[in-house]
């Protein structure tokens, strides 16, 4: 009995002394350690008020937190701007950016355009998505708006309108259906919010599409008119919270809304995308990375 009981306690020492290396234990049995595994990476710490991470290719739930909670999206509203501009739109597009700069608010984020200035739907989309310009969400939304309408002549608030009538109707084409958008750019409105699941559905989505990838994956966008600096510190080599492997796709900061980010990143031919709401300035990057360290390291599925 004796050596039964010493036999047990040996193995228990064991699995203690070895579940923050759970891959280096050999002798158990492969089901009971992935149940080990699961159980350890279901538990991570997430600070944010809400948080999602899914698969992209299957977009397979692999972890979520209050996931539909409706909370204010803030800037991260603009992955539905740009996934309808790379829609509707042509990227080598010309546009003359109008009087919409005038409705600029004091303190908002800019992409520093000037009524008159011609630009490219790709020029305005790298200031939509890198430095988080409402003034290019603007721009960018009244021109498609108006091609949609096939009327140029119509006043801005009237595309403004239009434009995000066209938001609201993609989100729930995307399954987006506890969202409800009231500008392009996510500046607070009591009726604009969004959860971590629709952002999550929103950027799987746009994803998906090729040029939005690429855009949304510049760590600096330049050319002969402008440059842009992105917000996403994940993609900053330089930054405290690189990540390797990040590709995208957008930051989002109001005092209501706190700090979110929707990121995503590929490893060895998995793609991630982590959806952060409601966190704090530093937070919301660890929060980030915590998620898609997780997602790279293990297969579990929290329901």
């Amino acid at each position: 009995m004796k050596i039964k009981n010493v036999v047990i306690g040996l193995i228990v020492l064991i699995l203690l002394g070895s579940v923050s290396q759970i891959t280096g234990i050999k002798d158990i049995h492969e089901d009971f350690r992935k149940n080990i595994i699961d159980s350890i990476s279901s538990n991570f710490s997430i600070k944010a008020e809400a948080a999602l991470l899914l698969d992209l290719e299957s977009g397979k739930v692999i972890y979520a937190k209050n996931d539909h909670k409706r909370l204010f999206p803030a800037s991260t509203t603009k992955i539905l701007t740009a996934l309808l501009a790379v829609e509707y739109g042509n990227l080598n597009d010309r546009i003359t950016v109008g009087k919409e700069v005038q409705f600029k608010t004091d303190g908002e984020s800019t992409a520093w355009l000037k009524e008159g200035q011609v630009l490219t739907l790709r020029e305005l989309l790298a200031g939509l998505m890198l430095p988080s310009g409402n003034d290019a969400a603007r721009t960018i939304a009244i021109y498609i708006a108006k091609k949609q309408m096939g009327n140029p002549q119509a006043s801005e608030e009237k595309a403004l309108d239009y434009f995000v009538s066209m938001m609201n109707k993609k989100a729930k084409e995307v399954g987006a259906i506890d969202s409800h958008f009231m500008n392009p750019h996510g500046l607070h409105h009591p009726n604009h919010y969004s959860t971590a699941y629709d952002l999550g559905k929103i950027a799987n989505e746009a994803m998906k599409n090729s040029n939005f990838k690429e855009i949304v994956s510049n760590k600096v966008y330049s050319d002969e008119g402008i440059t842009y600096q992105n917000s996403n510190q994940l993609l900053n080599s330089s930054s405290a919270f690189y990540y390797e492997g990040a590709n995208g796709i957008k930051t989002g900061f109001t005092d209501e809304a706190g700090y979110c980010l929707v990121s995503s990143a590929e490893r060895n031919g998995k793609k991630l995308i982590a959806v952060v709401l409601k966190s704090s300035k530093n937070r919301v990057w660890d929060d980030s990375i915590t998620l898609l360290t997780n997602g790279f390291t293990s297969e579990y599925v929290k329901k």
